[in-house]
């Protein structure tokens, strides 16, 4: 047995399919099936059920599986714990991004980072929040940039920024106010993110803070910020906006902005990795280059964070 073939087995098992796990570990696709069958016939198990489409493992598999993420975690810590001992910031590093946080923060310190680790080979990919978790417990991915608090016991969080929501009233509906309450808001007219978006279940709490608001009163959602603002303007309704999405707002557009009085509803946008804490000089790095770029696009020091898991 292997560490190499217990890859192979966790890349299958991560992909059910045994072409696309041989392209994400870098080799042939025989040379894959070869190995994984050697530890088979070595364990004398089936590990996977090749009969099944996609690929799915056996209940020993699972059991594997899940063993084999430790034992690969582990021997990643060996060549994690030299790398922090030569002071060396390099190497592969896998890290998911919300769809609600990659377009706005992305850009403000992806070729800052880039320029000053050169030798960081950031593998970036957009998921949702349970996506995330769901990779940082298997080892998929390494960190992440998600809406917390996550309440989860294996997973450590750093916050980054505590990011105020902003209201988008082009009907004008509030009146012409300045700074607004959340009971000014007309739930009946709000829209919304579709579902699978932790922004919508933040906006869902923000809402049943200062009223019983039942969900199903929310009468549109869509699936981007970008559509929300078009409905918008289309006189459909008011909708909620994360701060850093109107900083590129037309000045047109911009004046259809009306902030929260303090204290303002925000999201807490944190790094997020699991309690194993690999690879922690590159997350040390990530860090601070994200609070670098962004002390000076949010400056709001008072704000109550409506988390997307509050019960409230």
């Amino acid at each position: 047995m292997t560490i190499t073939q217990l890859k192979y087995v966790l890349a299958v098992a991560q992909y059910q399919n045994f072409t696309k796990a041989a392209n994400k570990v870098f080799v042939t696709q025989p040379t894959l099936s070869m190995q994984i069958q050697k530890l088979e016939d070595e364990l004398d198990v089936q590990i996977f059920d090749r009969t099944k489409k996609p690929i799915e493992l056996t209940e020993t598999g699972r059991k594997i599986v899940q063993q084999a993420h430790n034992i690969v975690n582990e021997s990643d810590r060996i060549q994690d714990i030299v790398d922090q001992e030569k002071g060396f910031i390099g190497g592969d590093f896998k890290i998911g991004v919300i769809p609600t946080v990659m377009p706005t923060l992305l850009p403000m310190f992806l070729t800052n980072f880039i320029n000053r680790y050169p030798k960081v080979r950031l593998r970036i990919e957009e998921l949702t929040t349970e996506n995330i978790v769901d990779g940082l417990m298997e080892g998929s991915i390494d960190a992440a940039i998600a809406a917390t608090p996550l309440e989860n016991d294996f997973i450590k969080e750093r916050v980054l920024y505590f990011e105020p929501f902003v209201s988008y009233d082009p009907k004008n509906s509030l009146n012409g106010k300045g700074k607004i309450k959340v009971d000014d808001l007309n739930t009946d007219e709000l829209l919304l993110l579709e579902d699978g978006h932790c922004f919508k279940d933040s906006v869902l709490n923000l809402c049943r803070s200062s009223r019983d608001a039942d969900e199903e009163r929310f009468m549109l959602e869509s699936g981007s910020f970008e559509t929300l603002i078009k409905l918008s303007d289309e006189g459909l309704g008011t909708t909620l906006l994360p701060y850093l999405n109107t900083l590129d707002l037309s000045e047109a557009k911009a004046k259809n902005l009306r902030h929260f009085e303090d204290p303002s509803p925000a999201r807490e946008i944190s790094l997020i990795y699991h309690k194993s804490g690999l690879k922690m000089q590159i997350i040390d790095a990530l860090q601070e280059v994200i609070a670098g770029v962004i002390k000076g696009a949010i400056t709001f020091s008072n704000v109550e964070i409506i988390s997307p898991l509050s019960k409230k």
